[in-house]
C-alpha cells in the first residue's frame, strides 16, 4: 500500500469538476491555512503555475482542465449547516477554494451592535477546519472587492439568496474574466434566526421553532 503523500498548504488534488473525494483512511488532514491576502494572491499563482505545467506534461496537452480558483466570502458568525453546505457547494466549482472572512469592524458594520460573536480569528479557524477549503483570509469593508482584484478568481461563489445578477461584485468579476455561480442550499439557516432563538429560549410562551422572515441577501 502506497503511502500517502502530505497536502502541500493550500493545494488539493481533487479534479475540477467531481464532487469531493472521501479522504483516505490512513491519509493525514490538516486545516486550511489562514494567509494574509498577499499571501493568498501568491498561493492562486503558484497554483496555476503548477496546474499549467501539468497540463501541458500530459498526454492531454493544453486540452486538459484549466485550473479554476473559487473564491466564498461571508460573517460565518456562529457557523451552522447552511454555512457548510455553500462552503461544499462552492468547492465544487473549481480545484482551489479560498473564502474570505469579514473581520469583527466589518462584521459589527454590516450586522449592527452585538455582532460579530465569534472574533475574527476563531471565525477563521473554523471555515479552515472545513474539509475542501484550501485557505482563508480575513477582509475589512462591506464587498469582497479588493480581495476579487487582488485572487482575480475564475469563480465567484455566494449563496442562494443572490442571483448571479444581485451579486455587488459581479460587474467586477466578470471584468476579469471571472463568472458568478450560486452555490448552497435555499435560506432556511441563518445565524440571526438562532440569536432569535437562543435568546427565546428563556422567554416563556415564546415561538422558539419558527424562524421570522429576512431580508434577502443575509446568509450571516
Amino acid at each position: 500500500m502506497s503511502r500517502p503523500r502530505p497536502r502541500p498548504p493550500g493545494l488539493t488534488t481533487a479534479p475540477t469538476s467531481a464532487p469531493i473525494p472521501a479522504p483516505s483512511p490512513s491519509a493525514r488532514w490538516v486545516p486550511a491555512p489562514i494567509l494574509r491576502l498577499e499571501a493568498a494572491a501568491s498561493l492562486v499563482r503558484d497554483h496555476r503555475h503548477r496546474s499549467g505545467r501539468r497540463r501541458s506534461g500530459s498526454r492531454r496537452g493544453a486540452s486538459g482542465p484549466a485550473p479554476r480558483v473559487v473564491l466564498a466570502n461571508g460573517l460565518f458568525d456562529l457557523p451552522h449547516v447552511g454555512h457548510l453546505r455553500y462552503l461544499r457547494g462552492a468547492r465544487r466549482h473549481g480545484d482551489l477554494l479560498i473564502v474570505a472572512v469579514n473581520d469583527d469592524r466589518s462584521a459589527r458594520r454590516l450586522r449592527g451592535p452585538g455582532r460579530p460573536l465569534i472574533a475574527a480569528a476563531d471565525r477563521a479557524r473554523l471555515v479552515a477546519a472545513v474539509r475542501g477549503v484550501d485557505a482563508v483570509v480575513l477582509f475589512g469593508g462591506t464587498t469582497v472587492a479588493r480581495v476579487i482584484r487582488s485572487l482575480r478568481p475564475d469563480v465567484h461563489c455566494k449563496g442562494t439568496d443572490y442571483s448571479p445578477a444581485t451579486v455587488p461584485e459581479g460587474d467586477l468579476v466578470r471584468s476579469l474574466g471571472g463568472v458568478v455561480k450560486v452555490a448552497g442550499d435555499a435560506k432556511r439557516h441563518a445565524t440571526t434566526d438562532l440569536i432569535r432563538r437562543i435568546a427565546a429560549a428563556g422567554t416563556p410562551g415564546a415561538d422558539r421553532t419558527r424562524p421570522r422572515p429576512r431580508r434577502a441577501g443575509r446568509r450571516d
